[in-house]
């Protein structure tokens, strides 16, 4: 007879799972993010006392640095429930510096709130933000704080949102006193007859049985079907509700949260199909182990349960505010699995989603980088195990070792993330170190076509192989194709797989030292010398052709191909907003033209006050013009830029870029550095010719 406790303990595994909603906020710096965070787990009881940026005792802000500096640096978890709904909800950095922390929460968001400042508008990553989530059709709300500021303003900053992020926006309720510290948010009810109106209109644009009942009957339109429609349109990311208030004082933050429960998609995942999860965040714990943060999309992940990465020694999941250990991580959950000793960022838990894009990139990447050395030469190998560690959590750090100058260099958004890495290396590796000065990440295009070749056994071919190419531009985007222009038949496979990955590495420094994102490269020749032996059988590397000749013989060739054809440097340019006080561009124009920036339009404020430019300018100029702006505007312009586009570098000199390999440009130093022989007649490998 089955006892009483199996069958609770039965129950209970077998319960359903909640619905859940993994829900990211996300903003510009100081728009309140943070604090609202905050407001929330304590409305929620997840917290008795709501902590501030200021006094740096957030629940999100767990670095130590990050309660130094008083901004969000890595992305955090935390979880409450709102009814019947779980939300884990996933607190990112507004400071542009950080977008790489954005960028991999993206792909495991159900919803959004974004945050805007009620006294200072849309900014600029506000802008950049929702341009994302709206391309990815993430549904999100719009939660302007701040209401109880002065300064703060209800109409104007509706009409910006309207003008500068999308036109879709519909307010949610009134606020009386705003601008003030009695400041009050009113929800729309079903009598206020401008509310109805407005989501009438707003809703009909993107629903035509909405529209022809609309221009039908406005008044057939009920308050509960407009309800439903804007829930089903917002979940479509058609259309974005607005809420106000302030994350100081809690006003709007419960109305907020009845909207996350009614407008935003929360799911329940089958925790019974294939697992399917995908990770968005890797840590290091006390004993340098990896943690993998997994967002499960369906099925279950369970300790010790062997998966591609390793096997799973524990697991945890957040729930009410806290990482809680648990057997096992569910459909719709969020856990911290260990054990995965070789997990990376954007890694898939067990069967990819259809439609997944693996490594698919919503922001623009780095385009700067410097070069960082250790105070102390003894902690060079340090340096770079600790650089290692930290881009297996910022995968866009994208380090590049320099084995020639012993020196390694980080790929940089800006320089306060710079800041954050010397002060990350100090305080948890002991390391001090100092950096160059920042400099442009360029990129070389092919402009024509150019072809080489070398012949087995022929001089000046030291190698046991016959390489071919040629080198042709791409369009923009295309990526580096590599096409067989000889019979695939012709030699063992091993040797047509050596050239096209020699081909790729090769290609990240052109003939500039700067990486040549787009062409197609067509082998041409192809030979080798069989396998042979001596008479007593002893095999003869000497007599026949390995892999590592066609390595070493792939970048000469592949660069004197590059030298026929012609490369081109591009620089990154950014596009720029700059909204200024009318009686300041004159002295704004001049400083625009020493930046090399361009203006290509120009319009006047209301009133003819203010003065708007829009134009390009190169991104190794932007921090400057950051810098010279408050003084020659007073302290009121406000500067808006992002990458654009790539643009060939016009007069003085080319831009060059430091090797860090063999240098296949000056075959003298390269053959000596590879296999100590210089012409052919006979060769003396060197200890790297295999890999």
């Amino acid at each position: 007879m089955e006892s009483p406790l199996l069958r609770r303990t039965w129950t209970y595994v077998q319960s359903p799972l909640p619905h859940t909603l993994n829900l990211g906020i996300l903003a510009h710096i100081d728009a309140g993010k943070t604090s609202l965070t905050e407001r929330l787990l304590h409305a929620a009881g997840v917290i008795d006392e709501v902590g501030r940026v200021d006094d740096g005792n957030t629940q999100t802000d767990s670095l130590a640095l990050e309660r130094r500096r008083g901004i969000t640096i890595k992305s955090a978890v935390v979880s409450f429930s709102i009814g019947g709904t779980a939300v884990n909800l996933i607190d990112t950095p507004g400071h542009p510096d950080f977008i790489a922390e954005v960028e991999r929460v993206l792909s495991v968001l159900d919803g959004a709130v974004l945050v805007v400042s009620a006294v200072e508008g849309v900014q600029a990553q506000t802008r950049v933000l929702l341009r994302t989530l709206r391309r990815l059709r993430i549904p999100t709300l719009v939660f302007v704080n701040k209401t109880d500021r002065r300064g703060a303003r209800y109409e104007g900053v509706l009409r910006h949102i309207a003008e500068r992020l999308t036109p879709d926006v519909v307010p949610m309720g009134s606020v009386p006193g705003i601008g003030t510290r009695g400041a009050r948010f009113v929800p729309f009810a079903e009598g206020d007859e401008g509310f109805g109106a407005r989501l009438s209109e707003l809703l009909a644009e993107h629903d035509d049985a909405l529209l022809a009942a609309y221009v039908d009957d406005p008044a057939s339109l009920s308050y509960a079907r407009l309800r439903a429609e804007l829930a089903r349109q917002t979940r479509r990311a058609l259309v974005h509700p607005v809420f106000f208030g302030s994350a100081v004082t809690g006003v709007g933050v419960p109305e907020l949260m009845c909207g996350i429960r009614e407008l935003l998609p929360a799911r329940r995942g089958d925790a019974d199909a294939p697992a399917s999860g995908s990770v968005f965040k890797v840590e290091r714990g006390a004993a340098g182990e990896k943690i993998a943060y997994v967002r499960m999309f369906s099925g279950t992940v369970r300790v010790r349960d062997r998966l591609r990465e390793g096997k799973v020694t524990g697991v945890s999941v957040f729930e009410q505010g806290a990482d809680v250990p648990r057997d096992e991580v569910r459909a719709g959950q969020i856990g911290k699995v260990r054990g995965l000793g070789d997990v990376r960022i954007g890694d898939v838990i067990g069967v990819p989603r259809e439609g997944d894009q693996a490594g698919a990139r919503h922001f623009t990447p780095p385009t700067l980088e410097t070069v960082v050395s250790p105070l102390r030469a003894d902690d060079r190998g340090a340096l770079h195990l600790a650089l290692g560690q930290l881009a297996e959590q910022d995968p866009l750090i994208d380090l590049r070792q320099d084995d020639v100058r012993q020196e390694v260099s980080v790929s940089l958004y800006g320089e306060v993330q710079k800041e954050v890495i010397q002060a990350t290396l100090a305080e948890e590796y002991g390391l001090d170190v100092t950096f160059r000065e920042t400099t442009t990440i360029c990129v070389e295009r092919v402009v024509g076509t150019g072809a080489a070749h070398e012949v087995i056994d022929t001089d000046p071919n030291p190698f046991l192989a016959t390489v071919g190419l040629r080198v042709e531009p791409a369009p923009v985007g295309a990526g580096v194709e590599f096409r067989l222009g000889v019979e695939l038949g012709s030699m063992p496979y091993a040797f047509f797989r050596a050239v096209e990955e020699t081909v790729r590495e090769t290609l990240h420094q052109g003939v500039h030292g700067w990486r040549v994102p787009d062409c197609t490269v067509t082998m041409t020749h192809a030979g080798y010398w069989p396998r042979q032996s001596h008479a007593h059988g002893t095999f003869d590397k000497s007599m026949s052709s390995t892999a590592g000749d066609f390595r070493h013989l792939t970048p000469l060739v592949l660069m004197d191909a590059l030298r026929a054809a012609g490369t081109e440097v591009h620089e990154p340019m950014h596009r720029f907003r700059l909204d200024v006080p009318a009686d300041t561009v004159g002295a704004v124009l001049p400083a625009l033209a020493r930046l090399r920036a361009v203006p290509h339009t120009q319009t006047t404020g209301g009133a003819g006050a203010s003065y708007r430019l829009e134009g390009d300018i190169p991104a190794q100029r932007v921090h400057a013009l950051e810098q010279l702006l408050p003084g020659l505007t007073r302290g009121e312009g406000e500067l808006e830029s992002a990458f654009d586009h790539y643009r060939p570098v016009r007069g003085g000199t080319v831009p060059t870029r430091e090797r860090t390999d063999h240098d296949p440009l000056h075959r003298k130093d390269y053959l000596l550095r590879v296999v100590r022989r210089t012409s052919g007649g006979g060769r003396e490998d060197a200890a790297t010719t295999r890999r």
